[in-house]
């Protein structure tokens, strides 16, 4: 039973790796594509709330906040530089 057990998860794995070679995109799917994510970010940048872009949308408030953070963390680490910790 072991023995066979090895062959399903080989079996898997191989299946897995041929999919993302033939460019199958694995998981579940996005709730919002790139361009509403960027329509998401103007529309708040214009004032919009987030609970009505949720409502709008169709999908939760964190979802919203989530494509509004999304920037602001790419913002932060472009030039590269680490936050260093000071110790006392």
């Amino acid at each position: 039973a072991e023995f066979e057990r090895d062959l399903l998860i080989e079996r898997t794995h191989a299946g897995l790796i041929r999919a993302k070679e033939q460019g199958k995109v694995l998981g579940r799917p996005r709730s919002l594509t790139d361009v509403q994510k960027q329509v998401v970010r103007e529309k708040l940048g214009e004032g919009a709330s987030v609970s009505k872009l949720s409502r709008d949308y169709g999908v939760s408030r964190q979802t919203i906040q989530r494509a509004r953070d999304e920037v602001r963390g790419k913002d932060d680490h472009e030039d590269g530089a680490e936050r260093s910790v000071e110790h006392s």
